[in-house]
């Protein structure tokens, strides 16, 4: 276990949270933002979000300067930074080379704005991180039952999915997943706190509308990683994830482009949800377990029941299932070209992956679904190599922070969200959406080492 307290007495006598340095809020404010903007997948929003990051870096260190903690992120990331740069050199494409480089240069600096903070403060980021994330899986909700293109997508013709802002549903599966992990591993540490609850169930909710297999697929290998880390999480999960199941059964009606939207079951399924997810963190001690059973078992018989749902059928007959011919596709026409261009790549943004569909059409793909895949191509072994030392550097910063002092909750939840980041990852184009890159260079701040005070502090690193 890493740091979940699990005595109420304990938690109940926490101090109030500090409010957040400005750095930490420019810091949160340029994810805000990067969220409202699309991902920060096209220009404006992606200059919006590079230009907020690198302010709140310039402030974090007017608070403390350039310490040898930061060398190792700085040198990986400026490695890889100037190979990508190299190759754009090499190929006359410089657009989406810059793209990459300006996402390695917020990921160091959203590293240097958290070494910055203490436990405390990280407490409250990570509680406003949440909470942001809770706001996108409300918006993502809102899409599928009223049909509202800005927040929801017809996906081939068949389903609507919850995309919020961001507009691609598996980007924001990508940050909902990691989100959601983070607000359990929160109430876990403070089982009584109804506002992590409702964080928590409202982003399980987030999750479930956007019908994104991959999302599903980290979120449980994160909670596993999460289940290891901190025990007493599984029992503390258990109503926000039944709550969040019935709010998501209550849209399956709505799911299918070929069926009418019910709005009214979509309310009344959001509230029964958060009746179940958050009432029992007002009770205690049989009560509350009688009541927790209870709603397990009231779970499978309704589950028995819903699988006979015509509706659910629809879903599931697209979703229920691993089958997906695009990233099949796109990967055989990934692997021809690493064949081609081993050691160096094609350089970024210039690769296309064709290939023939079962109908004998053919089809065409900017991104391969696997960002590992995807850089192996771009740059080749070296590039694959250079981010392998990047994510090396970046594990060991982790590992050495586990036995400094943490808030309960908020390193367990961090790191469990960033496995969850790294196989959906392996499923996605994530990193091409400067949002999510920055997202988890906030967990990875969230779970690393901090730069203390004064000369006493435990956390304190030297400065240059």
């Amino acid at each position: 276990m890493l740091d979940v307290a699990t005595d109420d007495r304990a938690l109940d006598a926490v101090a109030d949270q500090p409010a957040l340095p400005a750095h930490a809020v420019l810091l949160l404010t340029a994810l805000a933002a990067g969220v409202v903007a699309q991902g920060g997948y096209y220009l404006p929003g992606r200059v919006l979000v590079t230009v907020l990051v690198l302010a709140a870096a310039a402030v974090a260190l007017r608070v403390k300067g350039f310490t040898r903690a930061d060398i190792g992120p700085a040198v990986a990331a400026g490695a890889l930074a100037l190979w990508i740069l190299a190759r754009a050199v090499q190929v006359d494409e410089y657009p989406e080379a810059l793209a990459a480089v300006a996402t390695l240069a917020c990921l160091v600096a959203a590293l240097l704005v958290l070494r910055r903070t203490d436990p405390a403060i990280r407490e409250s980021g990570a509680e406003a991180l949440v909470w942001v994330g809770a706001l996108v899986s409300v918006t993502a909700w809102l899409g599928v039952p009223w049909r509202l293109p800005r927040f929801a997508v017809l996906v081939e013709h068949k389903l609507w999915r919850g995309g919020a802002t961001l507009t691609y549903p598996n980007a924001t599966a990508a940050l909902l997943v990691p989100l959601a992990l983070l607000a359990l591993a929160l109430l876990a540490a403070r089982p009584r706190a109804v506002p992590r609850a409702v964080a928590a169930y409202l982003l399980l909710v987030g999750v479930g509308t956007t019908l994104s297999r991959a999302g599903f697929l980290a979120l449980l290998a994160g909670f596993l990683v999460l289940a290891v880390l901190a025990r007493s999480v599984l029992w503390h999960s258990i109503p926000p994830a039944i709550g969040a199941t019935v709010a998501v059964a209550a849209l399956v009606p709505s799911f299918p482009d070929s069926s009418t939207p019910q709005p009214s079951l979509a309310v009344l399924g959001l509230a029964a949800g958060a009746v179940v997810g958050v009432g029992p963190v007002l009770l205690r001690g049989r009560i509350r377990a009688a009541v927790v059973a209870t709603m397990v078992l009231a779970a499978v018989v309704a589950a028995a029941a819903v699988l006979r749902s015509g509706r659910l059928h629809q879903v599931w007959a697209v979703r229920g299932n691993l089958d997906s011919s695009g990233r099949t596709g796109a990967l055989h026409a990934a692997f021809q070209m690493v064949a081609e261009h081993p050691f160096i790549g094609t350089g970024v943004g210039l690769a296309r992956f064709v290939w023939n569909t079962p109908d004998g059409n053919g089809a065409v793909a900017l991104y391969v679904h696997d960002e590992y895949v995807q850089t192996l191509v771009d740059l080749g072994a070296i590039g694959l190599v250079l981010l392998l030392g990047l994510f090396a550097v970046l594990a060991w910063q982790v590992l050495r922070a586990r036995r400094l002092p943490h808030r309960p909750g908020v390193r367990a939840g961090a790191v469990a969200a960033l496995a969850a980041f790294a196989v959906h990852s392996g499923f996605d184009f994530l990193w091409h959406i400067e949002v999510l890159p920055l997202a988890g260079s906030l967990l990875i701040g969230l779970a690393g080492p901090a730069i203390g005070g004064n000369r006493n502090d435990p956390t304190e690193e030297g400065k240059l």
